[in-house]
């Protein structure tokens, strides 16, 4: 008889007392993630009034966006294992220091230089944040509903910081200049940096196999080759498809960096099976939770924020709504996105996080499907606030649940690798929909049509990734969630 493990002990559904100092702690690391998201939105909406003041064109306003998302997004998986190797809280607090100082350089940035240089820095240190906060949070609270929880508040802030970002970016700009978005983002630095030292736990270096908590005696070696390939491979993958966004796939820069990108890859994966210490274990991606949890996450990742791309457009150029409607709009989104995230970890409790994750998915997909009735009334703006919003709660559901399917079960000495993985996803994930589907919103003669077409994909892929994770996650007679792929 099947023996399904995804469901929890009866005292799982108790909600986890947490101590002042948990508290604390969680605070300083939430409020760093919450940093890092505010950063993917603050600026888009301040990029013409920047352009004019910094004396950019329209098509280099792009690298305000590119020259964040590409060390932000390329460094993620070698930072979340330095971290592992050298120590996570190092790592922490180098990354906060450095993020606060290069906001501080594009607060008061003179030129175009000066400021995109602030913004590669800002990348660069929300890269050694991102795993190096997540591992901090999986190792600090103990795997269950503690743990549970923390994911749940930490992705209900990752999920409003978008949101946020949105709605602050145009009310700053508006009363104080686009100055105003990163003096914010020093503002958080400023406040989070002198708590951080204190709180956090001491991380001592693991060894690579990932044996637990064990300190080795001798100083832990860094896959150098597997370092140079995946960082290489997702450098020139990122900068493709965000570049793609703006100017499409027909740009010889964007198809040679695509293609070495995937070249770069698939490097790595040769390199990884070769090597004795690798950056990246491939028995860790053979995990059925890793997976097929990472599957599930780069689907509602790369699917939602597609959505929230052509709505804007349909919002603001089909229903001529202004920047302040259309910010509220998705200010909706951010309220019930919040209440999903207090009563996740309560589902996953119930549920397990692998039904949580599919049903997730098929509710996401189902409500990007009711958004084919959009129309040219005005009506319909009630149907997006609606739909949108509701498919965001679902998409919150999956962010926690995939979070924790990743994360369960993995020793501590590996988990750095594990949210570096997670948080690749989401970034890869942010990046990849809108070049992939957005496209056929922009270039179709008739931008409605575009945008159905658009919803009609994005809704079809979600519900076809639920099919194949609960296939994937499946739990077979005496196995549980955390076996090899293949594994009979």
């Amino acid at each position: 008889m099947a023996i399904d493990t995804t469901n929890p002990l009866p005292d799982a559904l108790d909600t986890p007392r947490l101590s002042t100092r948990d508290k604390l702690v969680l605070f300083v690391l939430c409020a760093a993630q919450f940093m890092v998201a505010l950063d993917f939105s603050v600026l888009n909406v301040a990029l013409p009034v920047l352009g004019t003041d910094l004396g950019m064109s329209r098509s280099a306003l792009q690298w305000a966006v590119t020259a964040f998302a590409l060390p932000s997004g390329g460094f993620l998986l070698l930072f979340g294992r330095v971290g592992d190797l050298f120590g996570r809280r190092r790592l922490f607090l180098a990354g906060l220091a450095l993020f606060g100082a290069a906001s501080v350089l594009a607060t008061v940035a003179w030129d175009p230089v000066s400021f995109l240089t602030g913004r590669a820095l800002q990348g660069l240190g929300a890269a050694a944040i991102v795993p190096t906060g997540m591992s901090l949070l999986t190792t600090t609270f103990p795997e269950g509903p503690a743990r549970d929880r923390a994911l749940g508040i930490s992705g209900t802030l990752l999920s409003l910081g978008f949101t946020v970002g949105m709605v602050a970016g145009g009310t700053l700009t508006d009363a104080f200049g686009w100055r105003s978005t990163m003096g914010l983002l020093s503002l958080f630095a400023l406040i989070v940096l002198p708590l951080a030292p204190g709180l956090l736990p001491a991380s001592l270096p693991h060894s690579p196999e990932g044996t637990g908590s064990t300190p080795v005696p001798d100083r832990p070696r860094l896959d150098v080759p597997g370092a140079v390939t995946v960082t290489g491979g997702l450098l020139a993958l990122i900068y493709a498809l965000s570049t793609a966004a703006d100017h499409g796939f027909g740009r010889a820069d964007v198809l040679i960096t695509l293609i070495a990108g995937l070249l770069l890859l698939a490097a790595f994966v040769t390199v990884e099976s070769r090597t004795a210490q690798p950056l990246v274990s491939l028995r860790m991606l053979r995990r059925r939770t890793v997976a097929w949890g990472n599957i599930g996450g780069l689907i509602t990742f790369s699917m939602m924020s597609t959505v929230v791309f052509v709505l804007t457009l349909y919002l603001q150029e089909v229903l001529h709504l202004s920047a302040f409607g259309t910010g509220l709009v998705f200010g909706v989104q951010g309220v019930l996105s919040a209440v999903a995230g207090v009563y996740a970890p309560r589902v996953i409790g119930r549920y397990g996080p692998r039904r949580t994750l599919v049903g997730s998915l098929v509710g996401q997909g189902a409500l990007i499907a009711a958004l084919l009735g959009l129309g040219t009334g005005h009506r319909s703006v009630w149907l997006a606030a609606a739909a949108v919003s509701l498919a965001s709660m679902c998409h919150l559901g999956a962010i926690i649940s995939y979070g924790i399917t990743v994360t369960s079960g993995v020793p501590d000495g590996e988990q750095g690798l594990a949210t570096g993985l997670v948080t690749s996803t989401q970034q890869v994930g942010i990046t990849v929909g809108i070049p992939l589907l957005g496209v056929l919103a922009t270039t179709s003669p008739d931008l409605l049509t575009g945008v159905h077409t658009v919803l009609a994909l994005d809704a079809v892929l979600v519900l076809a990734a639920a099919v194949l994770v609960a296939v994937g996650l499946r739990v077979r007679s005496g196995a549980v969630e955390t076996q090899p792929l293949g594994a009979r």
